[in-house]
């Protein structure tokens, strides 16, 4: 895990070693453990490292093979790179390192830039060809790691986080109009290409960008899995169903504990956590060490799950390390939280990750986390109503839409956007082939978009703040098209993750199973009460903010008067919302003065 750069020239200037050092000084919390630079020409890449595979410097970045021709900058981690490294030596490859990153270098060299469809992992690179000049950018299916772009006057540069490209200078920081609306209506989820600066880009999941050395690019989506289902797989019981998806989770959880330090695990007391636990202790697992986080009590709403995770780490053994944060430690936290954020989210649950991976980071630098589960096996309370729904789109939005466009008429000035691309994109993905069923389409738009740019996102900017990487084994590309296939009514029983429900009953004590749903709580934020309200309503108001003119001061004044009667459909305060955009966007502003 660590965090990459570049500068490419397409006017016959050489690379900028200083704005490849900008980039990479941003990112040195990611890759804490060293850094490198690597310039040859036109093309220019940087790197920060974080320890996990082959902790010696041959492994260390931007590495370089002469033989080959190539130069790879690489974040992430590839779980089957012994099998791979076999396979080439086999070849005749010869290896100087024990690094997953010469496993991609040889591994291009080999079968091109397609040879990422034999790796199983979470992948950010780009790998530079000496001879030819061309420049390959690629992303893992899941978009678990991320990659943003901006193009420059003669050139593109790229970077594994938004702040780091603004760093770099002279980027474009007007206000996207098609990412405002994705952000206000589309639940803060502002899906690739668009971020909020019109300047910067993200490279989708599952894609490949080639660029040529005069510029010219081709890009390429190279997985998309099926949601509907196979003929040879329409006799299959519940029972089949069951015993592929468990064989498929138990291999996921087991590659994630390659690495040469010690894994440990995000334990909320949920079922997608603890079932890891349960699973990391049947693969033999010893002294694990588990995390748990809690916040104070807002009214009738409990801050922390310590009474589920223990049971958890009580009934397996763990290490458990209970991390109760008080109001007066979460609101400092907060602004670097925001920091963090390579884009504004609005969860709830930002500051606990934050907080936690700071926790977490003090003994471990790899952990599992159980994000994406709710997604592939559907957990969420929208999913039962899309069943047979005579209008996907319209039943989908009602349920997700944060906002619908009448709302966002009062929100957004007139001028700044006045249709409808959240709708928009939504009807055109739900159109797209390969989910017939209306559950179906929201499963794969949850699983394919939404969850990259909340969830997922959210984990990998709050864990790599600190130098921690987390790994998801839900989202294992092998395990997300067996349960894209898997019948939906298997998925949505029991309230939700039936079939992991299911499977977890032979793994984990029942009483976290049989629970109520729940999450990393933070009611503070949900409520916007005391110390939280005052820095939202101090953001809202500033000059900096106000004077952007993206929301009109009315619909703000409305939601101050009224913090607590204004709540989206999933449970999220409208205030909030607003607030931390602005609150992001004064932090961005401060990093460019």
């Amino acid at each position: 895990m660590c965090g990459i750069a570049g500068d490419l020239k397409f006017d016959g200037k050489p690379a900028d070693p200083l704005v490849l050092d900008r980039m990479a000084e941003v990112m040195v919390p990611r890759g804490p453990d060293g850094g490198g630079l690597v310039l040859r020409g036109a093309a220019g890449l940087a790197h920060r490292r974080l320890k996990i595979i082959d902790l010696s410097e041959a492994g260390r970045q931007p590495m370089e093979d002469a033989e080959l021709g190539l130069t790879l900058a690489f974040n992430g981690c590839i779980y089957n790179h012994r099998e791979l490294r076999s396979e080439l030596e086999g070849k005749g490859y010869r290896f100087f390192s024990t690094s997953d990153t010469e496993v991609i270098l040889k591994a291009y060299h080999a079968w091109g830039p397609r040879c990422v469809e034999r790796f199983n992992g979470m992948f950010a690179f780009a790998i530079t060809e000496r001879d030819s000049g061309k420049t390959v950018l690629a992303r893992d299916r899941m978009g678990i790691k991320p990659l943003y772009l901006a193009d420059t006057e003669g050139g593109l540069r790229f970077a594994s986080s938004l702040p780091a490209l603004l760093a770099s200078g002279g980027i474009d920081r007007t206000i996207s109009p098609v990412a405002l609306h994705h952000y206000f209506s589309f639940h803060a989820v502002v899906p690739a290409p668009h971020t909020l600066f019109t300047g910067i880009r993200k490279l989708p999941p599952a894609t490949l960008l080639e660029i040529a050395p005069d510029g010219r690019q081709k890009q390429e989506q190279y997985w998309f899995p099926d949601y509907d289902p196979r003929p040879e797989e329409a006799s299959l019981s519940a029972e089949d169903w069951r015993h592929r998806v468990e064989a498929e989770l138990k291999a996921a959880v087991r590659r994630r504990l390659v690495a040469d330090v010690p894994v440990g695990v995000l334990l909320s007391g949920g079922l997608d956590s603890s079932l890891i636990v349960g699973l990391l202790a049947e693969a033999g697992a010893k002294d694990l060490n588990t995390f748990s986080i809690g916040f104070e009590t807002v009214g009738e709403e409990k801050g922390d799950e310590f009474e589920y995770s223990d049971i958890v780490a009580e009934h397996f053994g763990t290490i458990h390390h209970k991390i109760p944060v008080e109001t007066g430690r979460a609101l400092p936290a907060l602004e670097r939280a925001i920091a963090a954020m390579s884009e504004p989210m609005t969860s709830h649950d930002c500051v606990g990750f934050f907080l936690l991976s700071e926790e977490v980071s003090k003994h471990v630098k790899v952990v599992q986390s159980g994000q994406g589960a709710d997604e592939i096996f559907a957990g969420y309370h929208w999913y039962p109503p899309m069943e047979g729904a005579n209008d996907p789109l319209e039943t989908y939005r009602k349920a997700f839409f944060d906002r619908d466009q009448v709302e966002m008429a009062k929100l957004i000035p007139a001028g700044i956007l006045a249709d409808d691309p959240s709708t928009d994109f939504v009807r055109d993905h739900f159109n797209l082939k390969g989910a017939a069923a209306p559950v179906d389409k929201a499963l794969r738009i949850d699983s394919h978009i939404m969850l990259v740019d909340d969830p997922v996102k959210r984990v990998d900017n709050m864990t790599m703040a600190h130098g921690l990487e987390a790994r998801v084994p839900f989202l294992d590309h092998e395990l997300v098209e067996v349960a894209a296939r898997c019948p939906a009514d298997l998925k949505m029983a029991e309230g939700g993750k039936g079939i992991l429900k299911t499977i977890a009953r032979d793994h984990i004590p029942h009483a976290v199973i049989d629970r109520p749903k729940g999450y990393f709580p933070m009611p503070a934020l949900k409520y916007l009460r005391g110390p939280y309200l005052d820095m939202v309503r101090d953001a809202v108001n500033s000059q900096g903010f106000t004077g952007r003119g993206l929301v009109q001061p009315g619909y703000v004044d409305t939601l101050l008067d009224d913090p607590e009667g204004h709540i989206t459909p999933l449970r999220g305060s409208k205030l909030w919302q607003i607030g931390v955009l602005a609150l992001w966007l004064e932090q961005h502003d401060r990093m460019a003065a």
